[in-house]
């Protein structure tokens, strides 16, 4: 008699009682409780995304309902019967895939089945996988019966697309949900098996694993069966990078930095190393969305901005990031260029990063402009604090600075009006400079030391007589502004960014009111 042949890790390591379960704990819990207490239910509806043990959950539970001293949850697994229904041959516990047996004859030939009694077991077990798979007509040739079976009929029906199942299916069976198994359970599974085995395999080769799983064990498995026939009885991170073309963890980290950093040179050469290695650029896009999703959380969780990519970002940034890389998706994908479409959409992801919407600049000056104080109708820059009621001799509205425009005024009956240029400092929800309103309160109160001079200067300061617009470099120009205060330039220029950009002479007929 010939060995036995060689049996995948995938079928060597499967679950055989609810305690080997692993990831789904609110699955073993339910069935426990519902087998501890009697109240097991006709029908269950399993759910969850492939390989996460759904068809195992039903072959154990066919095992816990037809065990010796049953229905229980804990059974021994040298019994006859559960070693029958794990090897395939119980005549009461029929596993049916719908891929294969989908139309309304095969749903007819169960329908059939459940009126007659078990052989050698307490229940009849109907295990039908992929059951989304079937016609509406047996659909609907099953719905009597799976709405009132026979006391002695059980089904347990399995779907990775529950939306396929009819409405009037699902509200007839209990539904429990499977859940993908994070990378860490998978991981840690994994590390168990390889111990066992015999092999040495590094914590990274196992997390790269687990990442490739995407949530399944039975996949994990798989794959680590692949890494073990490439490498041997020793496993490092090199060898899945190589055998699945992915990207290692640091490359990821360093191409997250490239991007929020702005490195557009770093994150071509990255590009290039992919492409020299041979990685699958969908998998890179996927990893850099992993980061990229955790670091919004984080932001969001603390306040706004992150620095998980490697510099801060708001999170309307790493909001906009995040929706340059799905997008850029199908084009790697469909593309004539993958190479060229990654490279692209990498590309953008920095622009993406590094832009702020309108909104959100807007409320940004305004807060910076917090501070600055104002007045009804005006725009005052302050650059000291007011000394509390020091009240200097009166004066005239000599000089206002603002900008645009600030006019200075340079006889009692002749105005030359400087433009100043903006330096960006200046909140622009401000309201609009009321010329009247200012005039009328600078003549009744106290004037700012560094905004204003003495009554008695204004008499003697010199008159630039300008018959035409004229810009810096024209000597109208440098007389108007040599005639101004000494020290106005300056301090204008130091407190508020602003500088005169052009000269131009306002008609004696327009001034609003004489000195």
């Amino acid at each position: 008699m010939s060995a036995p042949g060689f049996q995948v890790i995938a079928r060597r390591w499967r679950p055989r009682r609810f305690d080997e379960l692993v990831g789904q704990e609110h699955i073993v819990k339910t069935l426990r409780n519902a087998l501890e207490t009697k109240r097991m239910a006709h029908a269950y509806l399993f759910v969850g995304p492939r390989g996460t043990g759904k068809t195992t959950t039903a072959r154990i539970l066919a095992k816990a309902l037809n065990c010796a001293g049953g229905p229980k949850p804990d059974f021994s697994l040298d019994d006859p019967v559960c070693l029958a229904i794990e090897q395939g041959n119980c005549l009461d516990v029929v596993e049916i895939d719908a891929a294969s047996n989908r139309s309304i004859e095969d749903a007819k030939k169960i329908r059939d089945e459940c009126q007659f009694s078990p052989t050698s077991c307490p229940f009849k077990v109907f295990i039908i996988d992929e059951v989304h798979q079937l016609t509406k007509d047996a659909f609907n040739a099953l719905l009597k019966t799976l709405e009132e079976p026979p006391p002695w009929v059980k089904f347990i029906l399995a779907t990775t697309e529950a939306d396929k199942v009819l409405p009037t299916i699902t509200s007839r069976c209990q539904r429990l949900e499977f859940h993908p198994i994070s990378e860490e359970v998978i991981a840690a599974q994994l590390a168990r098996i390889v111990k066992a085995d015999g092999v040495t395999a590094d914590q990274h080769a196992l997390t790269a694993i687990a990442r490739l799983a995407a949530g399944g064990m039975r996949d994990s498995q798989s794959i680590l069966d692949q890494v073990i026939s490439f490498s041997g009885k020793q496993i490092t991170e090199a060898d899945v990078l190589s055998i699945y073309g992915l990207a290692s963890a640091q490359q990821v980290t360093d191409l997250c930095q490239g991007i929020s950093t702005g490195d557009g040179k770093k994150v071509l050469a990255l590009c290039d190393a992919f492409h020299a290695e041979g990685r699958d650029l969908l998998r890179v896009l996927a990893d850099l969305q992993v980061r990229v999703r955790a670091a919004t959380l984080d932001s969001v969780r603390s306040g706004g901005t992150s620095a998980q990519l490697g510099a801060p970002l708001a999170t309307e940034q790493l909001v906009r990031l995040l929706e340059c890389l799905q997008e850029g998706e199908n084009g790697i994908r469909q593309g004539l260029s993958p190479r060229a479409n990654f490279e692209v959409t990498l590309l953008k992801a920095i622009e993406q990063s590094r832009s702020r919407s309108i909104d959100l600049l807007i409320k940004d000056i305004a807060a910076a402009a917090a501070g600055l104080p104002r007045e009804p109708g005006q725009k005052k820059i302050r650059t000291t604090p007011s000394a509390p009621e020091a009240v200097a001799e009166p004066v005239a509205p000599a000089v206002q600075a603002v900008a645009p425009p600030a006019t200075f005024v340079a006889t009692p009956s002749r105005f030359v009006d400087v433009p100043v240029e903006d330096s960006g400092n200046l909140e622009d929800s401000l309201p609009p400079l009321d010329v009247e309103s200012a005039e009328n309160e600078a003549a009744n109160s106290a004037r700012r030391a560094d905004f204003a001079f003495p009554e008695s200067a204004l008499a003697s300061l010199p008159v630039a007589e300008v018959g035409k617009t004229a810009f810096p470099g024209d000597k109208e120009f440098i007389e108007a502004v040599e005639s101004l205060p000494p020290g106005l330039k300056d301090k204008l220029k130091t407190t508020i960014g602003a500088d005169f950009t052009a000269l131009r002479p306002i008609p004696a007929g327009k001034l609003r009111r004489p000195l």
